[in-house]
């Protein structure tokens, strides 16, 4: 227990731990604010199986078991003979998932299809079989997590990223317990993922971060979104956190000491004013702070909200009585306070918030909330899942759960009405913007609005329904009439002015509006407004593109190309395609030149042997003389045959080089050393034709080629950062680079990089060969 302090008193006060997070480093595991054995230990299946049922129990003593029990023996069957990277049995992994959940106090079911959510995908067991054994309520949230863990993610594919997406909403829209647990199960392989490689857990935090993170947030899960994002930003970021870590354990024992004075401190305080509470003081969480110090540019120790005290009492009333209380104590900030429970954030959290001055000149901050908002605030929208026994045995769910999942269903409506997948994710990412500050203001009815800060009344007319800010000619603040460029302040009454004879939003909007959902609007009703005239000129660029290239455009649109076209780029039908490219979202020359390419693919020009060999005659008379310019290859001595650098050897400036004329893909040049061109056959030799660079190729304009080395070297630590070095000092643009490191400690690094030529290759292959433990450098060959 070395490194964590409990402290206990008779009015419930104690210092909670510093982070989960810390926790976990200590391999401790913290149950009702208690330190107890790290679930490291806890490694027997049967063990973790019992902590579960007795976690059940606490929530729920006159719960029925079984159903949990067969599970268990079930998933542990399945799954027998299977073990985890870390080498234990699979079904640790599972049971873990399922004591995340008891631990969110979710229900039977859920819990059961926790244990068997994989199952399905990794084992013989089907989906039949545990509609059969469980019935279909755990059958559908199995199926509804095994579809989810069979999505991709990548950062860099933006059109897979949203779609992704789009079918996580959708599976919460059926059944938001899908969600629950796969984000169960998200948060287990982060407590895990040291077992990964260090590429792979880079992958798997940038994708917590990314999607798991915000999602826990926007259900207001905080006790799974807080922990998310401290394992994310320690395997994205290893050296931030253990900075962070190093930087808050640096003054602990003092820490420790003011967070208790504090504590001490309010507790009588609360106490004589006769008010029943529960106080624990904390500091916050390790990725909150770093958040704070990257937007705020400040150290640790100018964080203002580092530290945190609790206070939990019975209803409203003793919240707002405790404020009083606090705010006769000490000296509070200016501008620091907030109410969340006048207004809750959009995920239903309620609080109130105030950051103090302490008598040493410290500034730490005070949540004042009630034991049913305590559970909001760490279970979210799981704390309105749960369910009371009613006489005929069925569930009713609380109805609270209706306005929690609002936002979702708006997600829903807006992606059903746009084509564009880019334009859906820009909407998506903004609207789980964890970090952006809200404003709050007032319809003339009163009802509250949250907007984001800086959001102008367009953004409210929008916030209202596009058909209020499309018709929206004037605003009136507090009774006065403003510019549509004015900042809305918190508790601002706003009125919209509208006009049947507006013409519509101003393409000037969308410098002013803040919100995301404003300007998707209002790019939505420009493109409906002018899509007839968008789908015309889309259609004029498209022809006027053929015809500069000489492309017969009746060759090309065939639907069968135009399909493949739509599915690149995310579009529902051809007019949407023409529209995109006629109000600028997309370049004609993408969609033709991906046109065209389909069309070859169909239409291969068949060239025979004696073709071949008449063009090798035709060009034997005279050298090939090969340059390079901005439009491409240039090539003198040879008419009507398409050129191109074999990616064999990839010739650059200043190579031997000799062309072989190619059945169907003209002539293709290569390194006279290239292993392929040793290997001709007598026939194939036919085929040869002498090549040489122009004097001045490396001169020209635009001219780059890649290059390929291979390099061998002794493994050690700041190789490839000192390999980066060099490109970078060279202004080297490096395409790709593989490692690989034998049980021998020999490292082999196959490079690929841009040069201008010979002259410039030879310069940074000198360079490398400097490097230390370099043991030899060739070009890649063949």
């Amino acid at each position: 227990m070395a490194g964590i302090t409990t402290y206990e008193s008779d009015s419930r006060n104690r210092i909670a731990p510093e982070s989960i997070m810390e926790n976990q480093m200590l391999g401790l595991e913290i149950v009702d604010g208690h330190a107890v054995k790290a679930p490291a230990d806890y490694q027997d299946p049967d063990e973790l199986y019992r902590m579960l049922i007795g976690r059940i129990r606490k929530y729920h003593p006159s719960t029925d078991v079984s159903m949990v029990e067969k599970a268990y023996r079930i998933a542990k069957n399945a799954h027998e003979g299977q073990c985890r990277k870390s080498g234990e049995p699979y079904i640790i992994h599972p049971l873990w998932v399922a004591i995340i959940l008891a631990d969110l106090e979710m229900d039977k079911e859920t819990i059961v299809a926790g244990m068997l959510h994989d199952v399905v995908e990794d084992t013989v067991m089907t989906e039949e079989g545990i509609k059969e054994e469980f019935g279909e309520e755990v059958a559908l949230l199995v199926d509804g997590v095994t579809k989810l863990g069979q999505l991709s993610y990548s950062s860099d594919k933006l059109e897979v990223q949203a779609e992704n997406l789009r079918k996580m909403f959708l599976a919460m829209a059926k059944d938001i317990r899908v969600i629950i647990i796969k984000l169960a199960d998200r948060l287990h392989n982060m407590r895990t993922l040291q077992f990964m490689r260090p590429e792979k857990q880079k992958e798997k935090a940038k994708e917590t971060m990314d999607i798991y993170a915000p999602i826990a947030q926007r259900l207001g899960i905080s006790k799974i979104k807080t922990e998310l994002d401290d394992l994310a930003l320690k395997y994205s970021q290893p050296e931030v956190f253990y900075d962070l870590v190093d930087q808050i354990n640096a003054r602990k024992t003092e820490r420790e000491e003011f967070v208790q004075q504090i504590v001490e401190e309010v507790s009588q305080h609360i106490k004589n004013a006769g008010i029943k509470a529960e106080i624990n003081g904390r500091v916050k969480h390790f990725f909150s702070i770093y958040k704070k110090m990257v937007n705020q540019d400040k150290t640790v120790d100018q964080i203002y909200d580092l530290f945190a005290v609790r206070i939990i009492v019975d209803s409203v009333k003793d919240c707002y009585a405790a404020l009083g209380v606090i705010h006769e104590m000490y000296t509070p900030i200016p501008g620091r306070f907030k109410d969340y429970i006048a207004m809750p954030k959009a995920n239903m959290y309620q609080s109130l918030h105030t950051t103090l001055m302490s008598s040493v000149g410290q500034p730490f901050e005070i949540q004042i909330r009630t034991q049913e908002m305590h559970k909001t605030a760490e279970y979210g929208i799981a704390a309105h899942w749960k369910y009371k026994e009613s006489n005929d045995g069925k569930k009713n769910v609380k109805a609270q759960e209706e306005e929690k999942l609002n936002w979702l269903r708006q997600i829903l409506e807006w992606q059903r009405d746009m084509s564009d997948n880019r334009e859906f994710l820009s909407m998506l990412k903004g609207d789980l913007d964890l970090f952006a500050e809200d404003v709050y203001c007032f319809t003339p009815n009163g009802d509250v609005k949250s907007l984001p800060n800086g959001s102008t009344p367009v953004d409210f007319a929008y916030a209202i329904h596009s058909a209020v800010g499309n018709k929206m000619v004037g605003a009136r603040v507090n009774g006065k009439l403003v510019n549509i460029d004015y900042k809305i302040q918190n508790g601002d009454r706003i009125e919209i002015l509208t006009s049947q004879n507006s013409r519509g939003p101003s393409r000037d909007w969308l410098n002013i509006v803040k919100s995301t959902q404003a300007k998707n609007k209002i790019n939505q009703w420009f493109k409906k407004e002018f899509k007839e005239e968008n789908i015309i000129r889309g259609k004029e660029m498209v022809a006027a593109y053929c015809k500069a290239k000489t492309i017969t455009l009746s060759d090309i649109m065939k639907p069968k190309y135009q399909e493949v076209v739509q599915k690149k780029y995310g579009f529902r039908d051809w007019d949407s395609v023409l529209a995109a490219i006629g109000h600028g979202g997309l370049k004609e020359g993408q969609v033709v030149n991906r046109l065209v390419e389909e069309y070859g693919k169909e239409h291969k020009q068949e060239i025979t042997d004696e073709v071949v060999l008449e063009k090798v005659a035709e060009a034997a008379k005279n050298k090939v003389h090969i340059a390079k310019s901005k439009s491409g290859i240039v090539v003198k001595g040879i008419d009507d045959m398409a050129v191109r650098f074999s990616r064999c050897c990839n010739p650059v400036p200043g190579d031997e080089i000799v062309g072989f004329v190619t059945r169907g893909r003209g002539l293709s040049i290569h390194r006279t050393d290239c292993v392929n061109m040793l290997h001709l056959t007598e026939a194939e030799r036919a085929r040869l034709i002498d090549a040489e660079w122009e004097s001045d190729v490396a001169e020209k304009a635009g001219g780059q080629y890649l290059a390929e080395i291979k390099m061998y070297a002794h493994d050690r630590q700041g190789l490839l950062m000192e390999m980066s070095k060099i490109f970078t000092e060279c202004k080297i643009d490096v395409k790709s680079m593989n490692v690989r490191t034998s049980k021998q400690g020999t490292a082999t690094i196959e490079a690929g990089f841009i040069v201008h030529g010979r002259e410039e290759l030879s310069l940074v292959v000198k360079k490398l060969r400097q490097l230390e433990g370099v043991i030899d450098i060739e070009r890649a060959v063949g």
